[in-house]
């Protein structure tokens, strides 16, 4: 009893906080679905209508079946036919296409002789252009080229950013959130009114770290819902092990966000350093936006300690390919050990400034 009465005061009151600040809450539920639908829609790598100029000195039945096939997909809108390359490039250069598409006299006899003049302004648009062109064509003959996409066959950008999303938000809303509400009572100097009450200081820490911890799974469900119904990303995984596993995730950036407020004076120096720590990392180093594995070798060494890496991997083998927990269990093994890290030193640094 005494145990129940000494935490609900402190979650109550932290709730009501969280609750009577409108902005606050409009930006915590608002910014989820504002990202989930700028990235679903808006922000996407997806391949359509691009600008294509065929390029072919003979008409025969191969080639016209190629030519109707990127006419026909939607990936691909077929804007001039010309006699020669010389002429592609220049609609090319004058912005008046995106792409060309040059077949050789020897098309139809050796199902060879294909060039591409693709506008390289944007390279990983270029190369993504020529490989559906590529297998466009290779599949208007008989499968000179058979490819089959796992997982995601229609190629949609949401897949790869839903589960990027979640990691970005769960951590900055766990962690800067929590670092700026402690900061907030030492700025306003009612913390050393809390510290010095019966209770132990660390049950006000972890009662004021509840309410954050209720808004991230109501978070986490709002975004799953939106992938599912509104972006039509499927969950292919189990949505128990999906909630274990941010679960974890969670505890780890209310960690950090403890460990900020340690270190931060003022709510603006904590606003900066979850900036810094946290908002750049997770956007430039976590995979979110560009593969790990594309990155120089020094980058590739510090992103292996940034959390988000680890949870976007997890959740994009949980809820895109639908894997059994052991095909994540290095995540969830990394993700454990820095989350009690974490949490380690930051219960020790504060423990050192109540001394």
């Amino acid at each position: 009893m005494y145990r129940k009465n000494t935490w609900w005061p402190f979650i109550l009151k932290e709730t009501r906080h969280i609750l009577r600040d409108k902005r606050t809450m409009l930006i915590l539920f608002g910014m989820p679905v504002v990202m989930m639908l700028i990235f679903g829609f808006a922000i996407t790598t997806d391949v359509k209508n691009v600008r294509t100029v065929v390029v072919t000195s003979q008409m025969d039945l191969l080639t016209q079946s190629a030519v109707e096939r990127l006419s026909a997909s939607e990936y691909f809108n077929i804007t001039h036919t010309v006699a020669t390359p010389q002429q592609a490039e220049r609609l090319v250069r004058h912005q008046k296409a995106d792409m060309a598409v040059v077949f050789g006299s020897n098309f139809a006899s050796r199902h060879t002789g294909i060039q591409f003049i693709v506008d390289g302004a944007d390279p990983n648009m270029a190369q993504l252009w020529t490989t559906y062109a590529t297998n466009v064509i290779a599949n208007s003959h008989g499968g000179m080229l058979n490819s089959k996409m796992m997982y995601n066959p229609q190629m949609r950008s949401a897949y790869n950013f839903v589960p990027a999303i979640l990691g970005m938000l769960l951590m900055l809303v766990c962690a800067m959130m929590t670092s700026i509400s402690i900061v907030r009572e030492k700025e306003r100097g009612t913390m050393e009114v809390l510290l010095v009450s019966p209770v132990h200081p660390l049950t006000i820490i972890v009662a004021k770290a509840v309410p954050y911890l209720v808004l991230a799974f109501a978070i986490l469900t709002t975004i799953l819902l939106m992938a599912r119904y509104v972006l039509h990303v499927p969950l292919a995984g189990s949505i128990v092990w999906t909630y274990i596993v941010s679960t974890i995730y969670i505890i780890l950036a209310l960690s950090l966000g403890l460990l900020i407020s340690n270190i931060a004076k003022t709510q603006l120096m904590a606003l900066l350093l979850s900036a810094m720590v946290l908002l750049v990392p997770i956007v430039m180093l976590s995979g979110m936006m560009f593969p790990v594995e594309s990155m120089p070798d020094v980058l590739q060494y510090i992103s292996a300690v940034v959390p988000p890496r680890y949870y976007i991997q997890a959740m994009r083998k949980l809820m895109i390919m639908g894997v059994d927990i052991g095909n994540v269990f290095r995540e969830i093994v990394i993700l454990s050990a820095m989350a009690l890290f974490f949490l380690a030193v930051a219960l020790k640094k504060f423990n050192k400034r109540l001394e």
